[in-house]
């Protein structure tokens, strides 16, 4: 009789944004294993043993333990919240020289562990960091999974279901781009319900475009605006980070927005941005083109510009 293969995460990184993601693992009972891996070891351990306490009061067996990296042999998806962490009044670009170490230690302690598994990257810049994964672990591409603009996705959902007294789940839209200040949104697309946002605005008057454009800057700003009154973000990119989980590994092929390396798809190749792809147990399927209008290409090519502009002084000569 052929044993069940056991849903191993690593989660590397148990800060407040791993924490999280923990604790929505346990509630969702999401995979039958999660290890907590950090450098400091008595936090790791805390959070293990703290949040298996939970486990009486929840439909979960998902036993948990602090580990270290050894432990991401067996496992199925290693997910990476570690690194320095975005301040007041810093973008996330300007994260990218010191998370690039940071991570090339990581990535090498997981890969010699003899990890083959799938990466969930949720560390800023996550697109450049990505991208860095996937040169550091020499893992196929559709096996490396930034958390892109998934968050921002569903702040932009969540807000434009508020303004049209709408469940958030019933509007269907997406921000694509740079996880950051140059992403963009894809109104051409846009439906609520099943219908074009601009045909919406164009039966109601109480709508209008000057607002929509409103909502977008508020979600591309949320996290500015979420850091200067708390100090970070980390409950919907540790939600985010499950859903991503389950898509995977519950092999659903849902299409979600996630950081994915593009081999020609929108006209660009070697890069890892934001776009919807097809998410299943083997990692992105394939990524979602979607028919951009003249403006939201040339916004998305200003992106991408700007993603490689940073990158290249830091992962140039990885290349």
């Amino acid at each position: 009789m052929l044993q069940k293969e056991i849903n191993r995460v690593a989660l590397i990184g148990t800060g407040a944004v791993g924490a999280s993601y923990a604790f929505g693992m346990l509630n969702k009972g999401v995979a039958e294993e999660l290890v907590m891996i950090d450098l400091n070891k008595d936090k790791a351990e805390g959070d293990a043993m703290d949040l298996s306490h939970c486990l009486p009061f929840v439909d979960s067996r998902t036993k948990i333990w602090a580990g270290d990296y050894s432990d991401c042999k067996d496992a199925r998806l290693v997910v990476i919240t570690a690194g320095a962490a975005q301040k007041p009044g810093e973008t996330r670009l300007d994260l990218v020289a010191k998370n690039c170490a940071i991570f090339k230690g990581i990535v090498g302690e997981i890969m010699a562990s003899g990890f083959d598994g799938i990466f969930l990257i949720a560390t800023n810049p996550v697109d450049i960091l990505t991208y860095a994964t996937w040169k550091f672990s020499g893992l196929p591409k559709e096996r490396v999974i930034g958390s892109g603009t998934s968050l921002d996705t569903a702040r932009f959902r969540y807000m434009l279901g508020d303004y049209f007294n709408v469940d958030a789940r019933n509007i269907h839209g997406y921000i694509i781009g740079e996880h950051g200040d140059s992403e963009l949104p894809v109104w051409s697309t846009t439906t609520v319900g099943t219908s074009p946002v601009h045909h919406v605005l164009k039966k109601n008057p109480k709508y209008s475009q000057r607002e929509l454009d409103e909502i977008f800057l508020n979600t591309r700003d949320a996290a500015y605006h979420i850091i200067k009154k708390k100090g970070a973000t980390y409950y919907g990119i540790g939600m985010g980070l499950v859903r991503l989980t389950k898509a995977i590994l519950k092999n659903e092929n849902s299409i979600i927005t996630v950081s994915a390396y593009l081999d020609g798809q929108y006209g660009e190749h070697d890069i890892y941005i934001g776009v919807p792809a097809v998410i299943n147990r083997g990692g992105i399927r394939e990524v979602v083109e979607l028919d951009l209008n003249e403006l939201e290409q040339r916004q998305f090519k200003n992106s991408v510009d700007t993603l490689r502009k940073t990158m290249e002084p830091v992962l140039g000569k990885e290349n």
